[in-house]
């Protein structure tokens, strides 16, 4: 699921490229170069709903609503509309079909039952399990 949000990009002396997500307050980002600061947007939002239950997505606003708004102007700065990618917040199951050799799924499937698992619990739990430490993992 993929909505579109303003975001607002400004610089200021000395500074890198910073990104104001106004929807979704709270939730900023930056970058050296301005292509940077806006790929850096969906990162943003996956850390800032990282571990949350969210129950409905922001609206929204018109970037001619924003404009209006005072607060948020910056010398210099400008809006872009950014897509920004929720299914990382989806927990709805999905099947898929992975190739294994017969013999690394028997023992996938030994330990699943050993743990009172299924198959599918067990390959989620060994693939988060891998997650843990990675700095780069979200």
């Amino acid at each position: 699921m993929k909505k579109q949000y303003p975001i607002l990009v400004h610089k200021e002396e000395g500074t890198a490229y910073g990104v104001t997500i106004p929807n979704i307050p709270g939730c900023f980002t930056a970058g050296d170069t301005i292509e940077e600061a806006i790929s850096n947007v969906q990162e943003a939002v996956e850390c800032y709903y990282e571990g949350e239950d969210v129950g409905e997505l922001p609206t929204a606003s018109k970037i001619e609503d924003l404009v209006q708004n005072k607060t948020l102007y910056v010398e210099g700065g400008f809006w872009v509309l950014v897509e920004v990618d929720f299914s990382f917040l989806s927990t709805k199951t999905c099947r898929i079909n992975i190739t294994v050799p017969e013999f690394k799924l028997a023992r996938i499937d030994m330990a699943a039952k050993k743990k009172k698992l299924t198959r599918s619990a067990f390959l989620v739990q060994a693939a988060e399990s891998s997650f843990e430490g990675d700095p780069n993992h979200i």
